[in-house]
């Protein structure tokens, strides 16, 4: 792969607080080729976990979004700007079919953008290469074996304001409340995503399933991968239908007959791409290197992965401090092994310059033991107590924090200093992830 120069490039993406903007930074917030720039609407998670950040940007549907956009970009000297929600992957593709954008769009071209966006216009583009569901008109137009249906919005995204409806009344009420629902056939079988890369000679180079196992709120929690070879038939009928570039994906789900029907199709990253990631194929990277005219390989790991999701937990704090006071003994080391979050918040000072100082009564040859957990050089200083020595009385430097398992020393200390004291299941709130 060819190398883009010396000057990282500004990637802006936006939301970066949504499931798919944060994918993109797990996906890109290491890559030394690039800077990323998040920039939200409102006050999201994106600003826990991206370092450089925009706030304040109006709602994608307000008339000032495009320009806000366009001198966010510039003032901020962007490079390429990568949508993170269905309908901007169209306003930002408008906008640079429109020449007002200072910065490349990452993404498909606008058509295939707006084709995507609407299941309607998918189907009538796809129809022709590839089964797409049937759809019914008004109810009237339904019989009692037409049920059950399925309904969804037409500018959806994932499962969000979909669901299975079993009588004409239940319909009528559907539509009442939303006449644009799309009405399609009810499809039992599984779901699948297929996630895709095509590059910028329109090859398609990557098409790779996975079952949406477990599903919350319209969006897959839990996959697996499926080696299914209809998959990349599919995926080359899309491809050669339309005008792909960069990452994309597509939803499946099968007829009773086995059959798989295409449910709907997006340009844009998906908020599980971390299967393929970590895999191998890191499909944002690849894209913003396609999109700067590098030449790709495409390789993965022939692992069965799967991977599930849950919310977590990520803490911004006002605490400000100069130096750690760490224990060793059941905080440090765990059951006989290095506990990894401490061990990442001890390097996370380390590159902040912060010194972190190791305060234990350890019974055994503590250096030869620190030397055997490959940490003895990562401390400023080892206080080794005797028996009776009181750890509060060797914290001696100002703007300290104290980090250790036993209540009756955390007591003590913030008994005899007042400074703010951790046990080693607080320690996630001192890592940033920015």
């Amino acid at each position: 792969m060819k190398t883009t120069g010396a000057r990282p490039k500004r990637v802006l993406v936006f939301p970066c607080g949504s499931e798919i903007g944060l994918e993109i930074h797990r996906s890109l917030a290491h890559a030394t080729h690039f800077e990323l720039v998040g920039a939200s609407s409102v006050d999201d998670h994106g600003s826990f976990v991206y370092s450089d950040y925009v706030g304040g940007l109006p709602t994608m549907h307000d008339d000032a979004f495009p320009s806000a956009l366009v001198e966010v970009a510039a003032r901020e000297h962007i490079d390429l700007v990568f949508p993170a929600h269905d309908d901007v992957t169209v306003a930002v593709a408008r906008l640079a079919a429109d020449g007002r954008l200072p910065a490349d769009a990452v993404g498909s071209p606008l058509p295939t953008t707006e084709v995507a966006r609407s299941k309607r216009r998918t189907y009538a583009a796809l129809g022709g290469s590839v089964a797409v569901p049937s759809l019914f008109g008004s109810p009237e137009s339904l019989d009692d074996r037409s049920f059950p249906v399925f309904v969804k919005p037409d500018c959806g995204q994932g499962s969000r304001g979909a669901r299975r409806v079993d009588d004409i009344d239940e319909l009528r009420r559907c539509l009442a409340g939303d006449p644009s629902l799309v009405v399609q056939e009810h499809l039992p079988g599984p779901e699948y995503t297929v996630d895709c890369f095509t590059d910028r000679h329109g090859r398609l180079r990557y098409a790779a399933g996975r079952l949406r196992s477990r599903i919350s709120n319209g969006i897959s929690v839990r996959t697996v991968g499926v080696d299914d070879q209809r998959f990349a038939e599919i995926a080359a009928a899309i491809n050669g239908s339309l005008q792909l570039r960069g990452v994309w994906f597509f939803q499946l789900k099968e007829r009773s007959s086995g059959e798989l029907v295409l449910m709907e199709l997006a340009t844009r990253v998906a908020g599980t791409m971390g299967w393929s990631r970590c895999r191998g194929v890191n499909l944002p990277l690849l894209t913003l290197f396609d999109r700067l005219g590098c030449d790709i390989e495409i390789e993965h790991n022939e692992v069965v992965l799967e991977v599930d999701r849950a919310l977590g937990n990520v803490y911004r704090s006002g605490l400000r401090y100069e130096q750690v006071y760490l224990d060793f003994d059941d905080l440090l080391v765990h059951g006989g092994r290095l506990n990894v979050a401490v061990v990442a918040f001890v390097y996370q000072c380390r590159n902040r310059g912060i010194p972190v100082r190791l305060v234990t009564r350890h019974r055994g040859d503590l250096p030869a033991r620190l030397r055997d957990l490959a940490i003895a050089d990562c401390f400023a200083e080892v206080i080794w107590l005797q028996a009776g020595e009181r750890k509060a009385d060797f914290i001696t430097l100002p703007n300290a924090i104290f980090i250790d398992d036993s209540h009756a020393e955390r007591a003590s200390v913030r008994e005899a200093l007042g400074i703010p004291v951790f046990d080693a299941h607080m320690i996630e709130s001192l890592l940033d992830l920015r």
